[in-house]
């Protein structure tokens, strides 16, 4: 079963991988580069200190503490556990992986660190703002498109970016919990 899985995850890699054009590579190696998001985590920032006020250094610990755990648990614990190697370091189908600029990252892709980091600071994001507004959900688009850009440059099957993805789901969500609990003690009127 789990070679079915990994097949089905290796052709669809192939395939989502061959839909490229010259002008678009240079596109996906600056939407899968941390430090061009500055202005959309400035942005963030802003309406977390609009919005939220006093509890926005609790906010940013919460937040802080997703992406840790996020990057953490896909970086140091699932990489070198199963160590699969990504699509650019596959025997098998390095010769037929789309690799932009000689980018092959690291040996090991299970599970995606870009995917868990994304879809972690969306989801905290989203519970954060949506009694607010319906339109954060913006932020999973943000984080589906850096998260393509990993099987764009070739550097992750899409299993990679589901688990990875999921993984920093599950550490927004519990960061969340957390920050509510918190705000409840802090809340506590004093006797």
């Amino acid at each position: 079963m789990i070679d079915f899985f990994l097949e089905l995850d290796k052709n669809l890699f192939l395939e989502l991988n061959s839909y490229h054009a010259e002008w678009l590579d240079a596109v996906m190696m600056f939407v899968t580069n941390t430090l061009v998001w500055i202005p959309l985590y400035l942005f963030i920032a802003y309406h977390i200190f609009r919005i939220h006020g006093k509890r926005a250094l609790l906010i940013f610990v919460c937040i802080a503490l997703t992406i840790l755990l996020a990057d953490q648990i896909t970086s140091s614990v699932m990489k070198p556990f199963f160590g699969r190697l990504r699509p650019t370091h596959d025997p098998e189908l390095a010769a037929m992986v789309h690799i932009v600029d000689n980018y092959r990252g690291g040996r090991f892709g299970f599970a995606s660190s870009h995917a868990a980091n994304t879809f972690g600071l969306a989801m905290f994001v989203f519970l954060l703002f949506r009694q607010q507004t319906r339109k954060v959900g913006w932020m999973f688009a943000w984080a589906l498109l850096v998260a393509y850009s990993r099987i764009y440059l070739g550097v992750h099957y899409p299993g990679d970016i589901l688990v990875g993805g999921l993984v920093g789901v599950a550490c927004a969500i519990g960061c969340y919990v957390l920050y509510r609990k918190i705000s409840v003690v802090i809340d506590k009127p004093v006797l």
